[in-house]
């Protein structure tokens, strides 16, 4: 698995990850990234998006529809006088972005609009020997 402990987040990990910040738009790894594989936790190493669930939203950031992991959580968030759905990683208690309900309405509804630098890809080709055979299931 790939991890990070505290003391290796960059400054816009940290931001991101611990102090609920957001990167900006169109400026991070990911946003525009179609590569099959997961997408991980960056600090615990689980498994939270794979690319068959990504979506050209136009937003600026790595939308998905739907997450392959029990490890993220939902919370109500009311910052910037905004109400929004918070995405959250449970293991590393790590904030992710935000879910929102203008998906795809084919794909579910829903748009897991996800800050790259709280994510680690595996390509597909990698996934076996970094620890997540047992997600290549999702590419069949």
């Amino acid at each position: 698995m790939t991890m990070k402990n505290i003391d290796e987040l960059s400054a816009a990990e940290f931001s991101v990850m611990k102090e609920n910040g957001t990167e900006p738009p169109f400026q991070n790894e990911y946003w525009d990234h179609y590569e099959d594989g997961l997408y991980v936790d960056k600090m615990s190493g689980k498994p939270l998006f794979s690319s068959r669930d990504k979506f050209a939203s136009d937003c600026g950031w790595p939308s998905f529809s739907k997450s392959v992991s029990g490890d993220v959580s939902e919370h109500f968030d009311d910052s910037f006088g905004m109400r929004r759905t918070e995405v959250r990683s449970e293991t590393s208690d790590s904030h992710l972005g935000h879910v929102f309900p203008d998906g795809p309405k084919e794909l579910g509804g829903l748009r897991y609009c996800i800050n790259s630098a709280a994510l680690t890809f595996i390509p597909k080709d990698q996934m076996e020997e970094k620890g997540y055979a047992e997600y290549l299931r999702l590419f069949d």
